[in-house]
């Protein structure tokens, strides 16, 4: 049996790197983000920012908090919401937002390709 607290084993396993995600745009353009795994922290922050009981707008706040480019700076900023629910096609956000919330269908890599 694993010595050491649960806790502690708990945290180790956690697996929280980034995960590539690739999304095709109804146009066929293709967009690259890296998304970290949800803690039940940031649901919790998610769903209190989304200020509604409506699973996308509890899905558009994980995309603008989870999204990340290869450096691992943030895609969207809260402000770009409204912009994302306004001028950007409902097909393509919708794929956006599941490539979030399915963060764990794929295995960590290394956000820096190239190192």
């Amino acid at each position: 049996m694993a010595s050491g607290r649960l806790i502690d084993r708990l945290v180790k396993s956690a697996r929280l790197d980034p995960v590539l995600k690739t999304v095709e745009l109804s146009t066929g353009d293709i967009v690259e983000m890296y998304v970290k795994p949800l803690t039940a922290a940031e649901r919790d922050r998610a769903k209190k920012d989304a200020r509604s009981e409506d699973p996308t707008a509890f899905a558009l706040q994980l995309l603008v908090r989870k999204a990340l480019d290869e450096n691992g700076t943030p895609l969207f900023s809260a402000g770009d919401v409204a912009a994302l629910k306004n001028e950007i096609r409902d097909a393509d956000l919708q794929a956006l937002m599941l490539a979030v919330i399915g963060v764990d269908e794929e295995e960590p890599l290394d956000m820096k390709r190239g190192s």
